[in-house]
């Protein structure tokens, strides 16, 4: 079974385009190579054709991670593909990642920042297009390409992508080639394999980054984190942690957006929400033992969900939301320490520390805050 992430699709397809647009005939699929490795993939491709009298060419695909949760399953990918003339292209990096020789278009149902309306794509969907395009370009010439997801925005509508600033459609922010179920049992393995691997490096200082999701990885780097210290556990937090522990990590940082990492703070350590949610009543509960008004206790336990919550008190009781938050960053450093210590004796230092909707730091815990004084990262107030 073909179970990759959608990057490795969307260049399947814009790959697949550039090559019937150059005079190549059309292949069922499309061999992808990889960033760091020698071998490459084979990604099927459904159609292409060439458009505007040969001007333009247009390539179709369908996602299949393999996941039967997955919001990009099945997911319709079209990539348009232009050549223009282009003079002293050089292959350098010139704007947001993208190599000078590319002009890339967030189309319909692709997801752009809010904030600044460029397209939300990974470091890794970039270098995947830019190995796989590159070759195939004439001299003198750029490419312009437009990818489209016909169905994006009715999707996005069932991610999170809005309460990172993400609007218009899906992300391109896988950061590897092979989908992997953050709930099951092989990440497990596969999260324990990279943790051992990184703690027996000769350079290991002791020092780990844990980050939940694509979108806290995503973060993490663009902040500046060192790749080299982080690992990126999906939803098996509980486990990784002793794991970390039995590997000799003294410092450990838990850096996350709150929606996922408010478990943590009412004890559930396996954060996959088929497995549990629990965030209202986890919400609610911090919020009774920080004494916040009876009013604002209700309005958080009536609310739908945790973000309709904090956006109800963010503009009636912004203190009531600081106690609130700045408790669950706490408590998650000490239930945290607590889960670990419930397998082996451990002294190791768990740091927490949230970003909020709009992708900006905004809580810590006391070893958090300690933890991102360190590593130069500011904290908003």
């Amino acid at each position: 079974m073909n179970e990759f992430t959608l990057p490795v699709w969307v260049v399947a397809a814009a790959k697949s385009a550039t090559n019937t647009l150059i005079g190549n005939e059309f292949q069922d699929t499309e061999s992808i190579d990889l960033p760091n490795k020698e071998d490459s993939i084979v990604v099927p491709i459904s159609s292409n054709a060439l458009l505007e009298n040969g001007e333009k060419s247009l390539a179709v695909t369908y996602c299949q991670s393999g996941l039967s949760l997955d919001i990009t399953r099945g997911l319709e990918i079209w990539a348009y593909i232009q050549l223009n003339k282009a003079t002293s292209l050089s292959g350098k990096i010139v704007e947001n990642n993208f190599p000078d020789w590319l002009d890339f278009h967030a189309g319909y149902g692709v997801g752009k920042f809010e904030s600044s309306g460029e397209p939300c794509i990974s470091k890794f969907a970039i270098d995947l297009l830019r190995i796989n395009l590159y070759p195939l370009l004439p001299k003198g010439c750029s490419i312009k390409l437009e990818i489209i997801f016909p169905e994006g925005k009715d999707r996005a509508l069932k991610t999170s992508n809005k309460a990172f600033g993400v609007v218009d459609g899906l992300s391109l922010i896988g950061m590897q080639a092979e989908a992997q179920i953050s709930a099951s049992p092989e990440q497990l393995n596969n999260c324990k394999k990279i943790l051992q691997d990184k703690c027996s490096e000769s350079t290991f200082d002791q020092c780990l980054t844990f980050v939940i999701g694509e979108n806290g990885m995503d973060l993490a780097l663009s902040l500046g984190l060192s790749s080299e210290k982080i690992i990126k556990t999906g939803n098996w937090v509980g486990p990784l942690l002793v794991a970390a522990a039995e590997n000799g990590v003294k410092k450990l940082l838990l850096f996350g957006y709150h929606g996922k990492l408010i478990k943590l703070s009412g004890g559930i350590f396996h954060t996959h929400h088929h497995l549990a949610d629990g965030r209202l009543e986890i919400l609610t509960s911090l919020a009774v033992r920080e004494g916040i008004d009876l009013d604002l206790i209700k309005l958080i336990s009536q609310s739908t969900s945790v973000e309709n919550a904090l956006l109800a008190l963010d503009s009636t009781a912004p203190e009531a939301v600081k106690l609130i938050w700045g408790r669950m960053a706490k408590e998650i450093e000490i239930k945290s320490l607590n889960y670990v210590n419930r397998y082996l004796s451990s002294s190791m230092e768990i740091g927490s520390v949230l970003f909020d909707r709009k992708r900006q730091i905004r809580w810590a815990g006391f070893r958090g805050v300690k933890q991102i004084n360190s590593l130069g990262l500011i904290l908003k107030s």
